[in-house]
């Protein structure tokens, strides 16, 4: 749950507010965050157009602008064309009066972005860091830039909404914690939240790094398909699995992890996660590395791989093509079960391009039912390398602008 920042002193965070004021002031429905949600399509509105939309008195709709004005949600947009007489005001949804951190992590990646409540990035960094060198590390260097890139912003810690995070393993999205992850030693367990609250001092989102990617695609590239798989192709393989508009986790959050699903007729390949041949095993940035080095190429990572295929190597294209293959055996079955409009393939591999996309392609709509991909198209994701930090600052604002917790902060400000 979440409150923003109402009456709270220059040194005092919105959460330190948050816990006080739900001990005092148990949240009750407002109204205010049912009719602040016409607002987040970012257009200016005037009291007379929300009297015709909701169908509310004037009275009604007067007093919930000025709640929605004072915790900072709602700005003065100026003044609308007049039919005569004096203009009247307009109103609307001020994303900059809050920041959020959006943190995307993967098995040799980092980045980081501060973004408005909008999920729209204001800065944003991109580093190489192993997620192998353990949560003490990791977390503390994504503490000490988090707070270097908002006080670049020109911002306070105290502005946070909160923290978003992407993790390349499957994550308990109840508690934040990562449970086995394959590629991830020592972060078993690991209460990610509580470790980031106590350096940041904002709540903290965790969820598994496909998902934020997954979110981030959806809700800045293809808003309008409520039905997409999001792949994910570089050191590990996993999906994000959007349904009826809404990321799907599954009973236990392990919905989409593709990279541990057996590839149909492949080697017995042993994989990581202690079974073999699986489509990461197979398919995955090291499964390439590897194969190409049998080759004698000069490769050590995912990236190289990439660079090979656009010199034109050719054994790095097929490698890659190949690869596709795999992915589109795997993605076939998806395709019967879930029946997607559309499949969104990103991560690094994906740079590879249509060598990549032509294998994936091939298999799928060779495989996959014709009713099933009538309309079933296959893209490389629009969003790019900023998917994940987007996706992961996503998590929080849909969560901090929810009418629920719009309503618990406007209870706040009322009751103080």
């Amino acid at each position: 749950m979440y409150l923003g920042q109402s009456k709270c002193g220059p040194k005092e965070s919105w959460f330190t507010v948050l816990m006080e004021g739900l001990a005092k002031f148990p949240p009750r429905p407002t109204g205010a965050g049912e009719m602040f949600q016409l607002f987040r399509d970012g257009e200016p509105r005037t009291r007379a157009s929300l009297v015709a939309e909701t169908g509310q008195s004037r009275s009604t709709v007067a007093a919930r602008i000025d709640a929605l004005c004072g915790v900072g949600l709602l700005t003065p947009a100026g003044e609308a064309s007049s039919t005569g007489g004096r203009p009247p005001s307009t109103f609307a949804f001020d994303p900059r009066s809050r920041i959020v951190v959006g943190v995307d992590l993967g098995a040799t990646h980092a980045r980081i972005a501060v973004t408005d409540l909008a999920a729209v990035p204001v800065s944003v960094l991109d580093e190489p860091l192993s997620i192998a060198d353990g949560p003490q590390h990791v977390l503390g260097w994504v503490a000490d830039t988090a707070a270097k890139l908002v006080a670049q912003a020109g911002r306070h810690l105290t502005d946070l909404a909160g923290i978003g995070i992407g993790l390349p393993g499957p994550v308990d999205h109840t508690t934040g914690r990562p449970v086995n992850p394959p590629i991830m030693p020592g972060w078993d367990g690991t209460d990610v939240p509580a470790a980031l609250h106590a350096r940041l001092g904002a709540p903290v989102l965790v969820d598994n790094d496909v998902n934020v990617m997954s979110l981030g695609e959806h809700r800045t590239i293809c808003p309008e398909v409520d039905d997409l798989l999001f792949v994910k192709v570089a050191t590990g393989i996993g999906a994000g699995v959007i349904m009826d508009g809404h990321l799907r986790r599954g009973a236990q959050g392990a919905a989409g992890d593709l990279g541990h699903v057996t590839v149909p007729g492949a080697e017995d390949i042993p994989c990581r996660c202690g079974n073999t041949g699986c489509l990461e095993a197979v398919a995955g940035g090291l499964a390439i590395v590897q194969r190409l080095r049998d080759l004698g190429a000069d490769v050590h990572g995912t990236p190289d791989i990439v660079d090979l295929v656009r010199s034109g190597d050719v054994a790095a294209g097929q490698a890659v093509r190949q690869a596709g293959r795999d992915i589109g055996a795997v993605l076939a079955a998806s395709v019967s079960l879930l029946n997607p409009a559309r499949i969104v393939v990103g991560g690094v591999l994906a740079g590879a391009g249509e060598h990549l996309m032509a294998g994936i392609r091939e298999i799928v709509y060779q495989r996959s039912l014709p009713l099933a991909t009538q309309h079933l198209r296959i893209v490389p994701s629009g969003a790019g390398a900023q998917a994940g930090v987007i996706g992961a600052a996503t998590l929080v604002t849909e969560q901090y602008l929810s009418p629920h917790n719009v309503d618990t902060l406007v209870s706040a400000q009322e009751d103080s």
